[in-house]
């Protein structure tokens, strides 16, 4: 007789996991995620307070984990912060690319500074920190990366125009093939989330507004907004062992929206 799946707990035991944005919405509930499958997070976040109060919650918890304060633009700040993380381990097995920013104007009116801004957190410090973090994974034979991306990586639709986003989380796409195919032989996966909109500080203006609530619900199937722990989820299979032979995709948890 055919029996339901229950996923190990502790399926991530001991395993070493650096989260980027690692302090509130999808990044905390990344944590918590990782946490709960037995994984030892480690926090980036360049809020130091916020970084001191997700960090606060979890001790008050008993779970056990790692901070450090880190803009993933800083090339140099990022070596040593991973540095200092595989001093303290002696090892770091998962990493998820999850910071990321948003400016949301009309393209004829992004100036070229806030162009590259964007550029520089969602796409340059997704390749620094994945670069410092494959330096130990490919020494070790073993190691996964997660990307977190958008549903606007994959389509040029939205709610606004957000011309930066979009193509960095477009790039992100890429970059998660190209650098699966160069680490696959050294046992180094690499794979993506692609989220539709999901319910954190970052969406508050989406929720608070009906109109704007209203558009999305009708642009997703499902009609519901995801909740930090489905994109969660999602990035727990990726880093975990059920997907060991997942490498280079791109998995949408979106309700939907890109089946349309």
């Amino acid at each position: 007789m055919a029996t339901s799946r229950v996923d190990p707990p502790n399926e991530l035991a001991a395993r070493v996991a650096v989260v980027t944005g690692g302090a509130r919405g999808i990044g905390y509930a990344t944590v918590e995620a990782l946490a709960a499958a037995g994984a030892i997070p480690v926090l980036f976040d360049r809020d130091p307070a916020t970084l001191a109060a997700a960090s606060a919650r979890l001790s008050e918890r008993g779970i056990v984990h790692g901070s450090d304060v880190l803009d993933v633009c800083d090339g140099v700040a990022v070596e040593h912060s991973f540095g200092r993380i595989v001093a303290r381990y002696q090892r770091l097995d998962i990493l998820v690319n999850n910071a990321g920013i948003a400016i949301r104007r009309p393209s004829v009116d992004l100036t070229q500074a806030d162009w590259q801004k964007v550029v520089d957190v969602n796409l340059t410090g997704a390749f620094l920190c994945a670069r410092a973090a494959a330096r130990t994974m490919l020494a070790a034979g073993r190691g996964a990366i997660v990307n977190v991306g958008s549903i606007m990586s994959l389509s040029g639709g939205g709610l606004y125009p957000n011309i930066s986003y979009q193509a960095t989380k477009g790039a992100i796409v890429n970059l998660t093939r190209a650098l699966a195919v160069e680490w696959a032989q050294g046992g180094v996966r690499v794979n993506a989330v692609a989220p539709t909109w999901v319910r954190t500080e970052l969406t508050k203006a989406i929720v608070d507004d009906p109109a704007l609530y209203e558009r999305m619900l009708a642009m997703t199937p499902m009609r519901q907004l995801a909740e930090p722990a489905d994109v969660a989820a999602a990035i727990v299979f990726l880093a975990s062992d059920r997907a060991r032979m997942i490498t280079g995709h791109t998995l949408p948890v979106d309700g939907g929206f890109l089946a349309q």
